[in-house]
């Protein structure tokens, strides 16, 4: 197990996972498409930078709405209410440029979305799993009650 600085270790996290995340995401769409990996490697670069951008974007008002109200435990109830935010929007960011690029209309476009979101949520999963498996948390993580 190796053992990372939290800055360091969420570059790698993101670094690696975008790098799966867009060679797997070509493959799904061209499955999804019909088109070549030149026509959808474009759209896979282009969805991760949008998530990678969302995720820093959302997750910052997100942290603010929760100081602002004092929110000082992540419930099961604000986990979901912040997964369906993030991926909502994840979904308004991607419909168009799905439609515009492959030339398809909105039910084909949200097909092509669902399938990703199911696609990513079992692969997040897989590699956040592994992840932690060989990239621990930094020492200072834990609190006086783990010593």
């Amino acid at each position: 197990m190796i053992t990372l600085s939290p800055l360091k270790r969420r570059i790698l996290y993101v670094t690696v996972f975008e790098l799966i995340a867009i060679i797997a995401s070509t493959l799904v769409l061209m499955k999804l498409s019909g088109g070549d990996a030149a026509e959808s490697l474009p759209v896979a670069v282009m969805v991760s930078l949008a998530a990678v951008v969302w995720n820093f974007l959302y997750n910052t008002v997100f942290e603010a709405w929760e100081r602002r109200k004092q929110v000082t435990k992540r419930t099961l109830f604000i986990r979901s209410i912040h997964a369906l935010g993030f991926e909502g929007g994840l979904v308004l960011i991607c419909l168009p440029l799905y439609m515009i690029w492959y030339d398809v209309g909105l039910i084909k476009a949200f097909m092509m979305e669902a399938a990703l979101l199911l696609f990513f949520l079992i692969y997040t999963f897989i590699f956040t799993l592994g992840f932690d498996k060989i990239f621990t948390l930094p020492h200072h993580y834990k609190t006086a009650s783990d010593s």
